[in-house]
Formats: C-alpha cells, structure tokens, sequence
C-alpha cells in the first residue's frame, strides 16, 4: 500500500461547502484507479502547517494559497504554467481552484460606484483593498467582516459592496436578485495545489493525482462547492502564491494606501502580473 498525504489549508473564504470534502471525493476516485493507493486528506490551520513545515514534517502534495511561510523550499516544480506559483522561471504551484472579485449592486447601476458609496467585505488572507484600488477606486473605503457587510448591504447601509464568489453563494442561498461586475484587475483567491513529497518514488504519483484534480471532468465539479476553474477566474495582476506572511501585511499595507492616494506603483511592485 502506497500512502500519500495530502495537507489542505483554507485562508481564505470559499464558496460553498467543503474543499477539503472535494478533495477528499478527488482522492477517491483516484483510489479507484490506482491500485494500492491510499491518499489522507488532512486538514490544517495556516500557523499549523507553518509550524509543521519549518519542523521538518512534510506531506506529499499541499493545498494551500498566499501567507504560508516555508513552503516554497519544498515544492517542486510542475509542468503546468501559471504566474502566481512561478519562481525563476519554473511553476512550483498551481491554482486547482479559484474565487473572484465582485462589485454587487441590488439595481442593475454601476455609475455612482466610489469610495464614498462602496463597502469591501473583508474575509481571510485575501486583499479585497488591492482589487478596489487596482479597479480605480480612490479614498477613503470603509470596509467591513464579510458577514457584516453582507448584512448591512441587503439592508440597504452601503450601495455598493465589493465582495467574492462566497457572496454570490449566499445572494442565491437567500433568494435574492444580486447585480455584480467582475473585477478582472487582480485575483488573489487561488488554492494551489503543490508536489512536496521528499520520496522521489512518491514523485511521479503525486503528479499523477494533479493530473486527475485539473482534468476537466473533475474541474466542471468545482461548481457543486461554488468555486471555479482557473480559465473562469483569469486577473491582471496577483500574489505570488509563496508570499511570506510578512510579505502579505506589507502588501495589504500597500494596498490601503494605494486606495487612499490613488497611486498604485508600489502596491504593483508586490505583485505578479498575469496577462
């Protein structure tokens, strides 16, 4: 019996139900088709991954997204190719799935969108202040929990929210009628997945899990838990997917002041470019 162990960490807002449970239902069905395999689906909080890592406790392959430190001396490199995992040239991680910036609006009336009349929903890892100011908004945001500024934008508090795909969940969960504008300017909502094994004769196994995770008969699943495909949640701009903990404070440091003044040179130094 072969094991592999595959870690998954959330950092920031799903969808809908579980990606752990989807890729515990991946890891099933790639049981069926490799004999005497067994992948263990675990899951962990960032500050418990890191801990682990920088232990010296490794999986195989590792689900995760920005601000977890120690992971990129671990991962090895794929032979997919996207922006936010590449190092040197190389791609070490992934996105399997994805989420997006939105701007809501309960009438069909982007026009009168701004500073003054905006609210950012805030939730996890994620910089919604990055994709405001990369979207042109200028001034003082006030911003908000995201169950908060869901709440007090129904209730008529905010006329604009910028929110994700977890919104969009709950807009249909509830029943109500919900306009929204794709923010194509930047992403930062990608869960990656990363080959970490030290057995080298785990290695070719791991990508052949991948493979099965970025199929398209297992991508069109992502949305049964509200997420999407990376060809579905394409941006401008994004974290690198091994920013630093510290790395990601700076940015979001960057970020709130890029809203404030307008200029987005140095907020822009922070991230990596996609299109």
């Amino acid at each position: 019996m072969r094991i592999l162990r595959l870690w998954h960490i959330d950092s920031f807002e799903g969808g809908k139900g579980s990606r752990a449970a989807f890729l515990s239902r991946v890891a099933s069905e790639f049981e069926k088709r490799e004999e005497n395999v067994y992948v263990m689906v675990r899951t962990l909080t960032l500050q418990g991954a890191a801990e682990a890592l920088q232990a010296g406790d490794v999986p195989d392959l590792l689900s995760f997204s920005c601000g977890l430190d120690g992971v990129a001396e671990n991962c090895h490199r794929l032979q997919y190719s996207f922006g936010g995992g590449e190092v040197d040239g190389g791609t070490y991680a992934y996105p399997w799935c994805a989420g997006k910036y939105y701007f809501f609006c309960l009438e069909d009336d982007f026009t009168a969108l701004s500073a003054e009349t905006l609210v950012l929903s805030e939730g996890g890892n994620n910089l919604p202040a990055a994709a405001a100011a990369l979207s042109g908004i200028v001034g003082e945001v006030r911003s908000e929990d995201s169950t908060s500024a869901y709440v007090h934008f129904l209730n008529g508090k905010y006329r604009y929210m910028l929110g994700t795909q977890r919104d969009v969940c709950r807009f249909q969960a509830r029943g109500v009628n919900v306009f929204s504008k794709a923010i194509d300017a930047y992403g930062d909502l990608y869960q990656y997945i990363a080959v970490t094994t030290s057995d080298e004769n785990k290695e070719s196994l791991c990508g052949t899990f991948i493979d099965l995770l970025l199929s398209d008969e297992i991508q069109e699943g992502l949305s049964d838990i509200g997420m999407y495909s990376l060809k579905d949640s394409v941006a401008d701009n994004t974290l690198s997917a091994f920013v630093s903990k510290e790395g990601l404070s700076s940015a979001r440091e960057a970020a709130a002041e890029a809203l404030q003044s307008g200029e987005i040179k140095i907020l822009k130094s922070y991230l990596k470019t996609l299109n």
